[in-house]
């Protein structure tokens, strides 16, 4: 098929809708629903710039297989080039969603692109799975799909473990292997995009060993709209309102969902790993998926760091208050931000080396520093907006308020030093979306925990971090009394 347009995404989200379920009510048709057609059409875009004349290059490759023109985002990269190659792609998607799609495809895709040519890595369970990993890259890749995934376990009761719960199939596990393929149970969370083509089960976050565990340590990918495949979507941020009312929220409500298993039969070409709990603890980082979808996520971040500097900036301007120290100075901590994530792009790609498969892969370290730093820094970039634009996050009259009886009213007294009431009204609108809505204060919360918890994400910096030569440096100058002289 090739890279795919807007209307290839859209005709097949009509033809194969994924079960969901919002509201209390099954959407039949993600692309016409109210509180999903938005989002779909976003989703849909994307692909549209694909097939820009300007952007075919930055957007494309030729397929080693098909020689179809394909996503960028599923280059194998083999140089530091090939990597600054893929992260213009991922700049022109992030730019057109102003990095508010956590899960837009390109994230996905370079985690398939990974674990795709690790095969091997999986063959060690079987070596069928291995054949069944790389195929999966390249059918993903030649058709172009769209995928979610769902990474943890339900919140049932956290001190215990998944085998001793009540229902040893609240957490997703395998029932029996059959002719056919692999029975799995249970529910994941969090599957972000679900309005998507298909979802790839990765093993959860880091399984406890035991024989007891042995049942949840998986990997699959099956479509979207298998049977007894559910996605339970959370309440929708997207409620009808026009693109001037809610900017980002009537365009950009990905959807989360948790995703349940009714017995659904995995076909035995689907199936990545089974059963080794070893392997599934280590597929993320032994294949070097991990990092390759955290530089996606860099490159995300620089985007949406940006979109924040430029609506303050705008917004100072707007009201005229730029010439006080006090905003000068948050705008300044908001520059050192981005600047501060550019540098740490800039240094995964400087620092790649050729992992054991044959792959270009950034550098660990400056990924794994944005991965922690970024989370809690963007809870001050949403407050430095919100004190910009203080009483103007509150005083934002509806578009049907501007068309209405008031509009007069409105126009007089909402005007600005450098703009009318309309021009006004619509930046304080994006700022608004993007700190105290609904959508935001959703977006708030998942940079919080996009890569998990920040206790434990710390913790796991601590123990991969190679702080050895720092030690010995230190160790050697305390030993030292002869220097100098």
């Amino acid at each position: 098929m090739a890279a795919r347009s807007a209307s290839d995404v859209l005709d097949r989200l009509r033809q194969r809708p994924p079960n969901l379920w919002v509201d209390g009510e099954q959407v039949k048709d993600p692309t016409e629903h109210p509180v999903t057609r938005n989002g779909a059409r976003s989703l849909a875009a994307l692909y549209d710039l694909q097939h820009r004349p300007d952007l075919v290059d930055t957007m494309t490759f030729e397929s080693p297989t098909s020689g179809d023109r394909v996503g960028m985002s599923f280059l194998v990269p083999e140089t530091r080039d090939d990597l600054e190659r893929r992260s213009e792609m991922h700049r022109v998607w992030a730019d057109a969603h102003l990095g508010f799609m956590g899960r837009a495809p390109d994230y996905l895709n370079v985690n398939v692109m990974a674990a795709g040519v690790a095969a091997d890595y999986f063959a060690q369970c079987r070596p069928e799975f291995g054949q069944n990993m790389a195929n999966y890259f390249e059918h993903v890749r030649e058709h172009d799909l769209a995928l979610t995934h769902a990474l943890t376990n339900p919140q049932v009761n956290r001190s215990k473990r998944d085998s001793e719960l009540a229902d040893p199939y609240i957490a997703l596990g395998v029932v029996r292997e059959q002719s056919d393929g692999v029975v799995v149970r249970g529910a994941r969370m969090l599957a972000t995009l679900p309005i998507s083509d298909e979802i790839l089960i990765f093993p959860s976050t880091v399984l406890q060993r035991g024989d007891d565990m042995v049942p949840y340590a998986m990997a699959f990918a099956i479509p979207n709209d298998t049977p007894g495949l559910i996605f339970q979507c959370r309440e929708p941020l997207d409620r009808g309102k026009s693109h001037r009312d809610h900017p980002l929220g009537s365009r950009f409500d990905e959807m989360d969902a948790m995703v349940y298993f009714d017995d659904v039969v995995v076909p035995w070409d689907r199936v990545f790993l089974l059963g080794d709990v070893e392997l599934a603890n280590g597929a993320y980082g032994n294949t070097g998926a991990v990092l390759h979808m955290a530089h996606q996520v860099v490159n995300l971040k620089i985007a949406k760091t940006e979109a924040m500097l430029g609506t303050m900036q705008a917004a100072v301007d707007m009201i005229g208050s730029g010439q006080y120290q006090h905003v000068q100075e948050m705008i300044a901590e908001t520059v050192i931000v981005l600047e501060i994530m550019k540098a740490l792009k800039v240094a995964s790609e400087a620092g790649a080396t050729v992992n054991g498969y044959g792959v270009m892969t950034p550098a660990r370290g400056p990924l794994d520093a944005a991965r922690n730093y970024y989370p809690k820094v963007y809870q001050r970039l949403v407050e430095i907006l919100r004190l910009l634009t203080s009483s103007g996050l509150v005083m934002i009259p509806t578009e049907a308020d501007m068309s209405g009886p008031m509009g007069d009213h409105i126009d007089k007294y909402l005007t600005s030093a450098n703009g009318s009431a309309d021009e006004r009204v619509r930046l304080m609108r994006l700022a608004w979306d993007m700190t105290i809505s609904g959508f935001g204060g959703r977006q708030a919360h998942y940079e919080n925990f996009f890569f998990g918890d920040p206790v434990r994400m710390k913790m796991a910096l601590y123990q991969v971090y190679d702080r050895s030569a720092c030690v010995e440096r230190v160790q050697s100058f305390v030993a030292d009394d002869a220097w100098p002289g």
